[in-house]
C-alpha cells in the first residue's frame, strides 16, 4: 500500500501513481482522482493528469487550493474509465493512504 504524506496547505509535491500491471494502456482513456476522509465522505473527486500512456502508465493528482487544508488521514485511489467504456480502480487492493500533518502556523515563505 502506498502511503504519501504532505503538510497542511501545502500543493506541492503531486500525488504519483504508477499503473500495474506495466501492460494497462491509457490510451484514450480518462482518469479521475478520488479521495475521501479514512473510512468517510469524498472529499475530491477531479480529473487526474495522465503523465505516461503506458509501460508503465502513470497517473498524478496536482494539489488544488484548498485540498490539503485539513489534517488527518485519508483514503485515495485512481479511477480509469478505458475508452470501450470499461473501469478499473488503481490501486486494485485497498487504497492510498493519504496523511495531511501539521505545519507551523504563522509562517509564511
Amino acid at each position: 500500500m502506498l502511503k504519501f504524506t504532505i503538510k497542511r496547505g501545502d500543493t506541492s509535491p503531486a500525488l504519483r501513481f504508477a499503473l500495474l500491471p506495466d501492460s494497462v494502456s491509457l490510451a484514450g482513456a480518462a482518469v479521475r482522482f478520488q479521495m475521501r476522509a479514512r473510512g468517510g465522505d469524498t472529499l475530491i473527486d477531479r480529473p487526474a493528469d495522465i503523465q505516461n500512456l503506458f509501460e508503465p502508465a502513470v497517473v498524478a493528482h496536482l494539489w488544488a487550493q484548498g485540498d490539503t487544508e485539513t489534517t488527518g488521514r485519508y483514503e485515495a485511489e485512481f479511477r480509469v474509465t478505458y475508452l470501450d467504456g470499461s473501469t478499473e480502480t488503481f490501486p486494485n487492493l485497498g487504497f492510498i493512504e493519504v496523511f495531511v500533518t501539521e505545519d507551523v502556523p504563522g509562517l509564511s515563505g
